[in-house]
């Protein structure tokens, strides 16, 4: 059967959106094991940030006993807003639930952009913000971070003073691994615009917000059960917002945004905290473990983190020969070659066996090159 002739009907779409690029995603182990040619299991993924031990046991039993796959989820998530509210000390009317907390950001900026409506971004930084702002037809203000990734406060205030409306920033930072201050988050909430800040990884770092969005109104904090909780493939996010802002996104979602499965995997991981909370202290003392270990290589500059990976600098050497010859040997890692981490490698934490492969594989690396 012959194929329809070309209409071009792609004229009649947005033309921004045409000519938008996507977002750089990683691949799933299965299709890099078959493209590489080895096992699977001999997989040492470290370029999602994903939580090595994977879920609670008792996500599995809920998953595996769930009786009622065939009915519609509840459209309001009452039973885990409820239970997420009790596990950050909030108010159930404040929060709102979502497919990952991306959609979370998309629906933020459902809400409140516009096309032509300035969005302040902090590069480097996660690459979420700037695809959320360009899908709404938003100008995107980047005010580069410092040296130190510490974020530029002068240009990024004069953003908002002169009419940005919106800000998105991580804490910690993806892919710099460093947080937000108090002070620095406070002058930006000075301003008449919207900030939200991301806390994927609050739960590896000491600090979060949350307290304090209880007390302004133009403050929205988003998580996700990605990384604490081994939930990445589930998809099952939440954040907190001004109430009157919350009953508003949760009239503009999709009325079944999450599925019934995140739902029992997020209820299940909520009663079973304190050995996810343990998963939690191995992940952030491996981190310090492999901080030390990749130290010792005088090529790589380590960057201090509060997140569950490393950035690194690649230094006298091509971060991309690296992360390919690393590839090659069934390690896994994420590049970075834009302004601010240019020739760098971010590198997740995972178990100690996979830093010891990851280690030996850079060992060898090196010896080639001397």
């Amino acid at each position: 059967m012959r194929e329809p002739p070309d209409k071009d009907i792609l004229r009649l779409a947005r033309q921004d959106l045409v000519a938008m690029p996507g977002y750089a995603s990683v691949e799933p182990p299965e299709i890099l094991a078959k493209r590489l040619g080895i096992p699977e299991e001999r997989i040492v993924k470290l370029d999602g940030n994903e939580n090595p031990y994977g879920s609670s046991t008792k996500v599995r039993e809920a998953l595996a006993s769930f009786p009622r796959y065939h009915i519609y989820p509840d459209p309001e998530q009452r039973r885990m807003r409820e239970a997420i509210a009790e596990y950050v000390g909030a108010d159930p009317d404040r929060i709102v639930v979502g497919n990952g907390s991306d959609e979370l950001l998309d629906l933020t900026g459902r809400l409140f952009l516009s096309p032509g409506d300035g969005v302040v971004n902090a590069p480097p930084t996660f690459g979420i913000y700037e695809f959320v702002a360009r899908t709404y037809g938003a100008q995107v203000v980047e005010v580069p971070r410092r040296e130190d990734f510490a974020l530029d406060l002068e240009p990024m205030e004069k953003a908002l003073a002169t009419g940005a409306k919106l800000i998105f920033l991580a804490s910690p930072n993806n892919p710099t691994g460093n947080a937000v201050a108090l002070e620095e988050l406070e002058r930006l909430l000075a301003h008449d615009a919207v900030v939200v800040v991301d806390e994927a990884y609050a739960e590896f770092a000491d600090g979060s917000f949350l307290a304090l969005a209880a007390e302004r109104d133009n403050l929205i904090v988003t998580r996700t059960f990605s990384k604490w909780a081994g939930l990445a493939g589930l998809r099952a996010g939440y954040g907190v917002f001004p109430r009157a802002v919350a009953e508003t996104i949760r009239k503009i979602k999709m009325p079944y945004n999450m599925n019934v499965a995140a739902q029992a995997a997020v209820l299940a991981s909520l009663e079973d905290r304190e050995a996810l909370v343990e998963n939690v202290k191995l992940i952030v003392d491996e981190r310090e473990r492999m901080a030390e270990r990749l130290a010792g290589f005088p090529w790589l500059r380590v960057y201090p983190s509060r997140a569950n990976f490393l950035l690194c600098q690649v230094q006298g050497r091509s971060a991309t020969e690296v992360q390919a010859q690393l590839r090659e040997r069934g390690v896994l890692v994420r590049h970075f070659d834009s302004p601010g981490v240019r020739g760098c490698l971010r590198i997740s934490v995972g178990r100690p066996q996979d830093t010891d492969r990851l280690v030996e594989a850079l060992a060898e690396i090196g010896a080639a090159v001397v």
